[in-house]
């Protein structure tokens, strides 16, 4: 770790009980490699923002060439780590105390001279404006508060999924996360400042402030510092969180002793904020002003955010601004009041990054020359602080009292492919990928953290094993190991950190974390053994295929990628026994299997259905390298071709465990079609397409995928989907709606899983659906071959 950056009282506004120990290698990461700023400085918080290049190392496949006297290797595939160079995005939240420490160590520490100028927003620009550019050089440049704050509020509503939520103070998740939407527009923003702007936004560039109020954040703070004698905005929310409001508002019951029927009024709502104290004739704690003063500033903003939404007739309704901040008491008043006044009809929505927005607006701006709206981002998971809970009984004062630097991080990489929806999705508004939401079954949420902590050994020594030539790969490792499980035991405190905790998000978290360590494939080696190993039986297994009459063969086809399947170095019931047994090959895994029926079971549907005309085209999400790819899927995707049907191959874009990727998957094609004419014919006629899912998680997320592949399932009229193994298709997808006929093949290899789903280890899933009001097709006149 750099050595650490002391700030003593003498440099801090406020008093301080004793210096604050910053950690800046942790916080301004990458810094030296900072290529563009911008800052937002509000009343009491900054948001620094930065762009940064990233040198990290990415595994690549490369085919030997074995028709040169030089190729001397019998592997199919030579394995290379190579260095690249990809944008990252920086967002640093901060309290306005520590502005010249930081703004110290950035000068220290900026290597690139290039940088002349640093984009500016917030009310607090102008006041600092000469500190910032005496302590770095370079030129502030004031962009328009609100133009940021709509600009940075369209791009985290578009590239970070589950940024928005709704806030249950009494559920057993407080927060319920938001599926991302696609198209964002229009909404309404609440900017709940010193006073409220109410903000119309119906494109990337239109918007229209249609409204607002004095009362705001500035008179929650102003009359509760002159009611209370607090004069932090902390402690009056700390105040609130503890008070009664009965004690100090006048209720319905009060005046009427009971509900008011007729009006529709029950007894406990408030009748006249403050009313008791006008009539009362004694002394009001400190805690129940503010939460009166709260409650009547909270409902006056809800009501008018209701009644411009209606005006307007729109349902999407974000809070942002100072006064909301995460705190749990403040989103709570407001859901309160937008649920009464409308009847539940609209829903107040909040945002994980709400913080954020002015900076990444600014930010933004700065960077209109290089247009990164062309892109798509995604959080970095292993560099971001995520969304935390704000204990009202801990403000920054007793945090920065307590030792900790009260800082807040977010991170997000540009990817190398723009993400859309797949076009065959039935209702892309309300599709949500994962299966189940670890943030609301607590008991889920238990096992999967403890499962992922047991198995954080073996990803170590696989992630080691991976870079036999790299002494220092034990160290890295190590620093993984503990970042990794840092996450966990965030998550398990905080499981709303990213979002809605699932399954998917703890393989991708861990995925990112091995990344930021430089284990880009710790399963590379394995792949290409087990994939050198499987294509020696490729041959065998279709000439026994072909001995099979038609229906025998289809089921075999079937149970081929079903027993592919199992080889899945993700899960433990399986890693265990490949560890053990390294002969266990195909022929074992089928014995696995559970017999029909199947835990689901469509298999009768499915082979009446290929008793009809075949499909135009097959988009086919595969899932394993070696066996599973190449003797369960190839012979089923061999089948297709020859039933006519067009497949699309669709493969990560980077690695993520033993799942194939695209690179491997081209080498293994172009070999398995040297051997198999019908192969090598789809291939050479276009019939047969590998395309890059754009995802690089061993899940799949159908709303966040290569813009290439849309692009080719709509002009190739995809009319099959098949998804293969656990997590694409258990994890994720399970429930997933689609606008045409789907097949999701998996077998369970998590006993755990198997009984919550009531049944047992290799327990199988073959689901065969249609959408409704598509009739089956099938054809007793046509005789398959």
């Amino acid at each position: 770790m750099a050595e650490c950056v002391r700030l003593d009282s003498s440099t801090s506004s406020h008093t301080m009980d004793k210096s604050i120990t910053l950690p800046p290698d942790e916080i301004f990461r990458n810094l030296e490699n900072a290529k563009r700023f911008a800052i937002d400085i509000g009343g009491s918080l900054t948001k620094l923002a930065y762009y940064s290049t990233v040198q990290h190392k990415v595994a690549k496949v490369r085919s030997f060439d074995h028709a040169t006297k030089e190729a001397t290797s019998d592997k199919l595939y030579e394995i290379s780590v190579q260095e690249e160079v990809t944008a990252r995005l920086h967002f640093i939240k901060f309290e306005n105390a520590y502005i010249e420490t930081c703004l110290d160590f950035i000068k220290d520490h900026l290597v690139n001279t290039e940088t002349k100028v640093i984009k500016a927003t917030g009310g607090g620009a102008h006041k600092f404006k000469e500190l910032i550019e005496r302590k770095l050089g370079l030129k502030v440049d004031k962009e328009d508060e609100m133009t940021c704050l709509i600009k940075g509020c369209n791009f985290v509503l578009r590239n970070i999924p589950h940024e928005a939520f709704v806030y249950a103070k009494h559920a057993d998740s407080e927060f319920r996360f938001q599926t991302t939407q696609p198209d964002i527009f229009p909404y309404l923003l609440v900017n709940i400042g010193s006073g409220v702007s109410i903000v119309k936004v119906e494109s990337e560039d239109k918007f229209e402030r249609i409204g607002g109020s004095s009362i705001g954040g500035g008179t929650f703070w102003g009359l509760g510092a002159l009611l209370t004698k607090t004069k932090r905005f902390d402690e009056l929310l700390q105040l609130a969180s503890k008070g009664q409001h009965t004690s100090v508002d006048m209720l319905v019951k009060d005046i009427y002793g009971g509900s008011y029927g007729s009006l529709g009024l029950t007894g406990d709502l408030i009748a006249s904020s403050f009313g008791k104290s006008a009539t009362a004739d004694k002394e009001f704690s400190k805690e129940d002003m503010a939460k009166s003063l709260l409650h009547m500033i909270s409902n006056d903003i809800g009501q008018l955010a209701c009644l411009y939404a209606k005006l307007h007739n729109l349902s999407r309704v974000y809070f942002g601004g100072f006064f909301i901040r995460g705190h749990p008491v403040t989103m709570h008043t407001i859901t309160y009041s937008i649920n009464f006044f409308t009847k539940g009809e609209v829903q107040a929505l909040f945002l994980r990054h709400e913080g954020y927005l002015g900076a990444i607006g600014a930010f933004l701006k700065g960077a209109e020359e290089d247009n990164p709206n062309q892109y798509s981002w995604g959080e970095n998971y292993a560099g971001s602080s995520g969304l935390m809970s704000v204990s009202p009984d801990m403000n920054p004062m007793q945090r920065a009292r307590s030792g900790t630097f009260p800082f807040d991080m977010l991170e997000m990489d540009r990817l190398e492919r723009k993400l859309v929806n797949l076009p065959l999705l039935q209702d892309p508004s309300s599709y949500i990928p994962d299966t189940m939401d670890l943030t609301e079954d607590a008991l889920a949420r238990e096992y999967w953290l403890y499962c992922f902590e047991e198995a954080l050994d073996g990803v170590v020594k696989r992630a080691v094993a991976s870079q036999p030539d790299m002494p220092e790969a034990g160290e890295r490792a190590e620093k993984f190991r503990q970042k990794y499980r840092h996450k966990l035991q965030t998550l398990r405190q905080q499981p709303f950190a990213y979002g809605s905790l699932t399954v998917r998000s703890l393989l991708d978290t861990r995925e990112h974390c091995l990344n930021e360590f430089n284990f880009p494939d710790p399963y590379s080696k394995i792949k290409q053994k087990e994939n050198d190993m499987a294509l020696k039986y490729y041959q065998k297994a279709v000439k026994s295929l072909e001995e099979l009459s038609w229906e025998e063969r289809q089921f075999a086809l079937v149970r081929g990628v079903l027993a592919g399947n199992v080889f899945d170095w993700g899960a433990k019931a399986v890693s265990d026994v490949l560890e053990s047994d390294p002969e266990f090959g195909f022929e074992e895994a089928k014995r696995q299997l559970e017999e029909r029926p199947w835990l689901v079971d469509s298999y009768d549907q499915w082979l009446e259905r290929l008793k009809g005309p075949p499909h135009k085209c097959a988009l086919f999400f595969v899932d394993n390298s070696g066996v599973d790819i190449i003797l369960g899927v190839m012979p089923f995707v061999r089948e297709l071709l020859s039933r006519g049907t067009e497949v699309v191959l669709a493969s990560n874009s980077a690695p993520a465990l033993n799942d194939v990727t695209n690179g491997e998957l081209q080498i293994l094609t172009e070999s398995i079609a040297a051997m198999d004419p019908v192969i090598q014919a789809g291939l050479r006629e276009d019939r047969l397409t590998l395309v890059q899912s754009g995802s690089s998680s061993p899940c799949l997320d159908l709303s966040r995928l290569d813009k290439v592949l849309a692009m080719v399932v709509r002009e190739r009229q995809t009319d099959l989907v098949i998804i293969e193994g656990m997590g694409r298709a258990i994890h994720t997808n399970y429930y997933a709606m689609l606008s045409c006929e789907s097949l999701k093949m998996a077998v369970i290899k998590n006993s755990w899983l198997a009984d919550r789903l009531g049944g047992k280890l290799f327990s199988v899933v073959f689901k065969y659906e249609v959408p409704a009001g598509k009739p089956i097709q099938h054809s007793a006149a046509l005789t398959p071959s």
